[in-house]
């Protein structure tokens, strides 16, 4: 059964920490085999790639098979139903509204002293999108992250996803093509990873990677850092509940199994202040796992996972809910946007008893990659920033080096640097302009 608890008992606290820091993956010790197969890709290329796809996905591959040729994805797109297109264009259409919305503008100024400063925006020239095959093949996440590096500028977006047995889901890839994907490989794993971020005859390396994968998919990326950037390090998916007693169990019970249905390791929690919403959510929570596909896997992702925890009122619900950082929030109260003001660490925070997290996964419009594991105390989830460079920009002229050169020369003769203060120095002792 999930773990219950309740702010007002005295071991509530111990219990609490508990949860907060309760481990949900397996401890896979991979990074061996990855270093391996990430050397393995820069000593041999594609020769490595197509090993790997034989060994891992059962499929044999030439070096002019790596890639999808535009006849490939034109017959894939067409078995595609008019319905499901529909949906991804609409779904396409307003995550890229959303995400323009997030461009950041250049600036440039003159300060008092007549010091010229600014910085400039500039779009990372190559991106790699890592997509999972198999039951995590997943067009809303394609979408998710190809939309914004496209809307950021970039020029060049591969993308990489394995089809174990030759199975290929046509979804991935018109969503891959809806939006603007460049180059599409049908390879995954830490092979697929190095390959983006080394390269090889084939597949040209990129600056950027982003998007999930298993433990070795992870693991590569970690390795990989440094050559490359990448996004972030994403856990399993978690959602946290605020609901009142104007909520409606059914629906908030449903929304605890959309992120339960995931995957056995996600992680659904209830806070509430009334009790007839502890008892009502338990009850339709175990009805639905009876009558759902996935019952398997949302029933042990709730009863070794879950958590309900009853508190006196909505402010301490907030408290609790910042401590957990959440990866989503919803907030199922009388007054969402009174509450919301509230809370300061979630990754997407979804308003009101008709606003759904699973609305947010696909057509709202936010990106629903987020910080997962309580790394929404510190970071974002994925956007247009994740594929824009900063570039600071400085023009001194000699009037304004002669007000601030001397301190400049202090510091540097402070921290032992001669040809620092002598490069400033000599400059101020010059007439010419």
């Amino acid at each position: 059964m999930p773990i219950f608890l309740n702010s007002q008992t005295s071991d509530f606290e111990k219990g609490f920490k508990r949860l907060l820091f309760a481990k949900r993956e397996d401890s896979v010790d991979v990074d061996l085999s990855v270093r391996e197969i990430i050397s393995a890709v820069i000593e041999r290329g594609d020769q490595a790639l197509i090993e790997y796809t034989q060994k891992f996905d059962r499929i044999s591959l030439t070096s002019n098979k790596l890639r999808f040729t535009q006849l490939e994805l034109k017959a894939q797109a067409a078995e595609v139903s008019n319905n499901e297109r529909d949906a991804l264009e609409l779904a396409a259409a307003r995550i890229k509204a959303y995400h323009e919305k997030q461009l950041p503008d250049n600036a440039f100024w003159t300060d008092e002293i007549g010091v010229e400063l600014g910085w400039r925006w500039s779009p990372v020239a190559a991106a790699g999108l890592y997509v999972p095959g198999g039951l995590a093949s997943y067009p809303s996440s394609v979408l998710m992250n190809a939309i914004p590096a496209k809307v950021a500028g970039v020029k060049r977006l591969a993308i990489t996803v394995p089809t174990p047995d030759n199975k290929i889901n046509p979804l991935v890839l018109l969503a891959a093509q809806l939006s603007g994907v460049d180059e599409i490989y049908r390879i995954g794993g830490a092979q697929a990873i190095a390959a983006l971020a080394y390269g090889t005859k084939s597949i040209k390396p990129v600056d950027k990677i982003t998007g999930p994968g298993n433990a070795f998919v992870a693991a590569a990326k970690r390795q990989v850092f440094g050559k490359v950037g990448i996004d972030m390090i994403a856990g399993p998916s978690e959602i946290l509940i605020i609901a009142d007693k104007t909520s409606r169990p059914d629906w908030v019970a449903l929304d605890l199994l959309s992120q339960a249905e995931h995957d056995e390791n996600a992680q659904p929690i209830l806070i509430t202040d009334s009790d007839d919403v502890v008892k009502a959510v338990s009850k339709q929570i175990e009805i639905n796992l009876k009558n759902i596909s996935r019952d398997k896997i949302a029933g042990k992702s709730w009863k070794v996972n879950g958590a309900i925890i009853k508190v006196p009122d909505l402010d301490m619900a907030a408290e609790l809910s910042n401590r957990i950082a959440p990866e989503h929030l919803e907030l199922c109260v009388s007054e969402p946007d009174k509450l919301a003001k509230k809370i300061s660490n979630a990754g997407a925070i979804f308003l009101g008893h008709w606003t759904p997290e699973a609305v947010g996964d696909y057509v709202t419009g936010p990106n629903h990659v987020l910080p997962t594991a309580r790394s929404a105390r510190f970071s974002s989830g994925l956007s247009v920033m994740d594929f824009l460079k900063r570039t600071t920009i400085v023009k001194v002229s000699r009037d304004a080096l002669l007000k601030i050169g001397p301190s400049a020369v202090t510091l540097a003769n402070s921290e032992g640097l001669e040809c620092h203060g002598l490069s400033i120095s000599e400059r101020m002792k010059s007439n010419s302009e």
